[in-house]
């Protein structure tokens, strides 16, 4: 006989054992990511961060999740705008990827930089990126420090002339080959 997945979790109390924050970092910065830059325009303002806190949730429709921290300055943009560009970097964007991560740069710095083209929702997406996405926050879930977007894909485009993507793991930036079919 199947279980009933409601009851059987809603009477069962489950206590998570105790974690450090540094215990969970160190394990953290052991999970391989793409390096990407987020950004926002609209209402809003413009800003732009990078993160590495991306996946896929869903290809109908074609979906995806970035966490962004609460307490960014740029968090109540990304809520208020609605919309999400996401350039998923390559090696030649390694300087980029360190600015859009800094505290200290302002926006109209970060955007100074790199080339910009501004997708069908108003983001800007980086124009030699090895992938781009532009998206709609479809619903925004939060969960400890973080805000989980989940972001329904308006449009994707490709760089067919790279042939490494950017990745972050053991605290370090590295160079992954890309196959071509």
């Amino acid at each position: 006989m199947p279980h009933d997945t409601t009851t059987l979790f809603s009477q069962t109390t489950f206590e998570a054992p105790t974690v450090s924050q540094d215990r969970f970092r160190e394990a953290m910065s052991l999970l391989g990511a793409p390096v990407v830059l987020v950004t926002t325009d609209g209402p809003g303002g413009r800003q732009g961060l990078t993160v590495s806190a991306i996946s896929s949730v869903s290809d109908t429709p074609p979906t995806v999740l970035v966490c962004l921290n609460r307490s960014n300055r740029s968090h109540q943009a990304f809520l208020k705008n609605g919309v999400v560009g996401i350039s998923v970097l390559s090696p030649v964007h390694h300087d980029l990827a360190r600015v859009f991560a800094s505290r200290s740069v302002e926006p109209d710095e970060k955007f100074a930089q790199g080339n910009w083209i501004i997708g069908e929702t108003g983001s800007a997406l980086l124009s030699d990126a090895l992938v781009t996405l532009d998206c709609e926050i479809d619903a925004i879930h939060s969960a400890g420090t973080h805000d989980v977007l989940f972001c329904a894909i308006k449009s994707i485009s490709a760089s067919a002339d790279a042939d490494h993507g950017l990745a972050w793991f053991s605290r370090n930036f590295h160079h992954l080959p890309v196959k071509r079919a």
